[in-house]
């Protein structure tokens, strides 16, 4: 069943760290916008992380390798990332949405779920809150943002999208089945490429085609995720929003200059993320149970593996040793990596915990974390290293 009784808002800034660096620097407005590795002086090497609306009727898009966006838009302006600015503007962004209502559920930097059920009578209905955060989030920081509302999560989410950018698009109750059903089965959450062809192969090519299966058929069809499908081609989600989650995982990456295959400039690659990560988790006072290891290779194909260590952590030996493991299983000798990184999600609050004699090796790990943590926050990132990481200097600076 659906409860139509909830006013659900999905908020998603447009092209976010490119409006910002547009925003402000005057001479990119109006202008193809690419945030992402230098193209020419880093040789093509690394992804896009976000592009102007602008560049994207070039066709370019996230997440497409660098040199193949300069060979579509040559003319573009190409701008190194600037984290700590996005993450400044991103607190103003969540700073305005929790003048609406506590109950925001971030998703990413420039994202999140919000129920304004509890805010109508305050505000008003919730289109009107919707476009009053979007008015805010204009008048405030001059950026524009994409409101999605429905009674759930799952539909608030599409409707965000569909009318990008500066959007506001509104599901009526009442409508559902007329909102979704023309869509493709690329709107469904979890319908990746292959599942999509499986569906392609019984003749679905809309949600609304999807819905019409008996709901038996789909589960012979997909096995679990028959039912998760059934589910949402009928407007079906009764997740709440989760106040207060924040970020799922902390990450980096680091795309090498040129192709590597040197297990130890690897390892030191390696230890270097593993500082960045641990520095960031302490920071946010954040601890984690499930480590990552992730391995792109020269063919572009990927690896991601993890493991789940026993207590949460944000221990940079903890997690390079646990990374090290990872590496050293997974790795297949010979072959040259393009792209390494390291992550940490199955985040627990930090709290205080009485030590025993035992723990004396796990207390100075932290003792040297403390400290390290103490020189980069008087001194910069950059005042300290560890000594397995030496050689592996990164561009980027631990906040992004």
């Amino acid at each position: 069943m659906i409860d139509n009784s909830r006013v659900i808002l999905h908020m998603d800034m447009d092209a976010f760290f490119a409006s910002v660096e547009q925003r402000d620097n005057p001479d990119y407005r109006g202008k193809p916008v690419i945030v992402g590795a230098d193209p020419q002086g880093g040789k093509g090497r690394g992804v896009v992380s976000t592009c102007s609306y602008e560049a994207r009727s070039f066709g370019v898009h996230s997440a497409m390798p660098i040199r193949t966006a300069y060979k579509l838009c040559p003319q573009g302006i190409y701008v190194w990332p600037h984290g700590k600015l996005y993450s400044q503007v991103s607190k103003q962004v969540f700073e305005i949405l929790y003048e609406f209502t506590d109950q925001v559920e971030p998703l990413s930097i420039d994202e999140a779920f919000m129920d304004v059920t509890g805010s109508i009578r305050l505000f008003g209905e919730g289109e009107k809150i919707a476009q009053l955060i979007k008015d805010r989030i204009k008048e405030k920081l001059n950026l524009t943002a994409s409101v999605g509302m429905a009674p759930n999560k799952y539909l608030a989410k599409i409707a965000s999208d569909l009318e990008k950018p500066d959007g506001l698009v509104v599901v009526d109750p009442e409508k559902i089945s007329e909102f979704l059903h023309p869509l493709p089965i690329s709107r469904l959450w979890g319908a990746g490429k292959q599942t999509q062809k499986v569906l392609h192969k019984m003749g679905i090519e809309t949600i609304g085609e999807l819905a019409a299966f008996p709901e038996d058929i789909l589960k012979k069809k997909l096995g679990k995720m028959g039912d998760h499908f059934y589910k949402l081609a009928h407007g079906i989600d009764n997740r709440e929003v989760h106040a207060g989650q924040g970020v799922k995982s902390v990450s980096n990456e680091h795309t090498f200059s040129t192709d590597i295959r040197d297990g130890e400039k690897l390892r030191k690659r390696l230890s270097a993320l593993c500082d960045k990560v641990g520095y960031r988790l302490r920071k946010h006072k954040l601890n984690g149970k499930t480590i990552h290891l992730k391995l792109r290779y020269s063919d572009f194909s990927t690896i991601t593996r993890n493991k789940t260590v026993q207590s949460p952590t944000n221990a940079t030996e903890i997690i390079y040793k646990t990374i090290t493991k990872l590496f050293e299983k997974n790795y297949i000798k010979g072959r040259t990596v393009r792209l390494i990184g390291v992550g940490v999600s199955g985040f627990e609050k930090q709290t205080g915990q009485q030590l025993s004699i035992f723990d004396s090796a796990d207390n100075k790990g932290k003792q040297l974390d403390a400290l390290e943590d103490e020189i980069r926050l008087k001194f910069g990132t950059k005042a300290i290293n560890r000594a397995d990481s030496l050689g592996a200097s990164i561009r980027d600076d631990f906040d992004r």
